[in-house]
């Protein structure tokens, strides 16, 4: 118990450093313990192997109950700018044990030093290695979390650009999809997000892609031609700031005859599933009923 109530704590207060001004530093420190954490809630039930890439680094996360064939590419939230490898493996682990399917979380690099396209030439670069490894695209799930689930699905429209083939699903947990921030729930949910403020979305926006035009499709992907995505299922919380960006991309999806399905859990905040909490775990049983559906 006293474990599930430091990740909690954890978890609630990952983000406000950055919100509050204080330094970038103390904030992935803070998103890094919250890795470790829930890495130690599962040591026991998986085992890791770690890859370099020189640039970045990923880490293969596999569950002792291997229940199910091919693999989840994870891309881990935090704004693109915060999130180590052993944040990274903290999600993963519980993908994996909870989904009974191995995972390979990338932990691309980071906004102010590597601003855009840093972090997608890194997703690229993951999604390559996993093909190389003998993975057929439909043998991957692409998964994120936040700027994870920002990241999977650019990372979606770029390989449909190249004419490569697409994952065989997407599973995106509170998706930052739109960062020129246009949603009515920037506004309508500012004073009961208990996690994310309207300050910390500009702040991250600004350290990643400064200058950029924020209405691309490489940096807001809800903006993108949608058609022919694979399966989606997205999960959020109602009580979230970026609730528009997954309920504008499920229109979207659905607008292109794309199957989706969108979670909208009451109450809940922004990427609830890290919490130590019955609500979470129906959340992780739900994604393993997506992935027995689409693996």
């Amino acid at each position: 118990m006293e474990l599930h109530a430091k990740l909690v704590r954890s978890q609630l207060n990952f983000f406000k450093p950055l919100a509050e001004n204080c330094s970038l530093e103390l904030t992935r420190k803070g998103q890094d313990k919250l890795g470790e954490l829930m890495t130690a809630m599962h040591r026991r039930e998986t085992f890791s192997r770690e890859h370099d890439f020189r640039n970045f680094q990923g880490a293969w996360i596999m569950p002792k109950d291997e229940r199910r064939t091919g693999v989840i590419l994870y891309l881990h939230g935090g704004g693109y700018t915060c999130g180590s490898l052993e944040y990274a493996k903290g999600f993963a682990s519980t993908l994996a044990t909870e989904c009974g399917v191995r995972v390979f979380c990338a932990a691309y690099r980071l906004a102010p030093e590597h601003p855009y396209p840093a972090a997608v030439e890194d997703a690229v670069k993951a999604w390559d290695y996993l093909m190389y490894q003998g993975y057929g695209a439909r043998d991957v799930v692409v998964a994120g979390d936040s700027a994870g689930g920002n990241l999977a699905l650019v990372l979606t429209h770029l390989l449909k650009e190249a004419g490569r083939r697409l994952p065989r699903a997407l599973i995106l947990l509170s998706p930052w999809t739109d960062m020129t921030a246009s949603g009515k729930s920037y506004q309508e949910r500012a004073a009961i997000d208990p996690v994310l403020t309207v300050n910390y979305i500009h702040a991250v926006r600004d350290a990643y892609a400064r200058d950029q035009d924020w209405s691309d499709f490489r940096l807001s992907p809800l903006f993108g031609d949608l058609k022919d995505f694979p399966p989606t299922l997205i999960q959020a919380g109602s009580s979230e700031l970026l609730l528009s960006d997954s309920i504008r991309l499920r229109d979207r999806l659905v607008q292109a005859a794309v199957p989706c399905r969108l979670e909208v859990w009451t109450d809940l905040w922004h990427v609830f599933q890290m919490f130590p909490m019955k609500k979470a775990t129906e959340a992780m049983e739900s994604i393993g009923r997506f992935l027995l559906e689409t693996l």
